[in-house]
């Protein structure tokens, strides 16, 4: 993935439409993050599979609605997703896409259009970086949109309830929180289930396995200050955590960080069509 946009580029991003941000993303002339683009909108996490993994991949959703909230599924034989959007093209409108081959991580690449099959099917997982707007409008300091980098993400020993070929571990995003805020931001975020809602944990990182805050899985490391807590919500990048273990012949997800904005608002409860 190309470097995120300059401080300048992001801020005028950021005052953008969802339809203008999906176009520019469309075009190759964004790459980078989504955190805090398109505020109001919900964001999503993206797992594509072949028809023969879909059944257990749903299951595996519904099983651990925490980490993986299913808010769209692709119909079968397209990649348009119409109950996520008007015009959205699930090939080209991500900015940047990981390509696992047997469960290892293969490729990296903006435009997904040949390597599509007919019997992929899409699944879009809503993410944390939809209710950000509302804990910023309640005065909650967000390091990673302030300095313009990827939210850090790591791998925990808190163990998924496996369906079929899909185990593993959860993944969690982290934020630190002033410490007078952490009850308001566990409030305001459990208002969105259907974007991992309240946070898993709040505090000592060890207690998830996680050895050291500054080497995250994922993302950019943020500090933790003197007054602050860490706090870790379930993260949508838990699927690709799994995958190791499923080995697919191939699985194509958003990088993390990268994600599908949508055009349902924040607060929709989103319709989920069958496979």
């Amino acid at each position: 993935m190309s470097d995120p946009a300059s401080m300048d580029s992001y801020a005028q991003l950021r005052t953008q439409s969802a339809d203008a941000i999906r176009s520019m993303v469309r075009q190759q002339k964004y790459c980078g993050h989504t955190a805090g683009l398109a505020a109001g909108m919900l964001q999503a996490n993206l797992v594509i599979l072949p028809q023969s993994h879909a059944t257990d991949f749903r299951r595996f959703c519904e099983m651990n609605a925490k980490a993986c909230p299913l808010v769209g599924i692709s119909q079968k034989a397209t990649s348009l997703m119409t109950t996520l959007g008007s015009d959205i093209d699930i090939r080209t409108d991500v900015p940047s896409y990981n390509i696992y081959t047997s469960g290892q991580l293969t490729g990296q690449t903006t435009d997904i259009s040949n390597l599509w099959r007919e019997n992929f099917v899409a699944f879009a997982l809503g993410c944390s970086f939809t209710f950000e707007r509302a804990l910023m409008e309640n005065g909650i300091v967000l390091q990673h949109i302030e300095r313009n980098v990827t939210v850090p993400m790591f791998k925990t020993t808190l163990p998924v309830q496996p369906v079929g070929p899909f185990a593993g571990g959860m993944v969690v995003s982290m934020r630190p929180i002033r410490e007078q805020d952490v009850e308001k931001a566990v409030s305001i975020s459990a208002r969105y289930p259907h974007a991992h809602g309240a946070p898993v944990h709040v505090g000592n990182p060890a207690e998830l396995g996680i050895s050291d805050l500054n080497a995250p899985d994922w993302g950019e490391a943020c500090s933790v200050g003197s007054d602050e807590t860490p706090v870790f919500w379930a993260c949508g990048v838990t699927p690709q955590n799994v995958v190791l273990a499923a080995k697919p012949e191939i699985c194509i997800t958003h990088t993390p960080g990268c994600m599908l904005i949508t055009d349902i608002d924040e607060n929709q409860k989103v319709p989920v069509i069958g496979v």
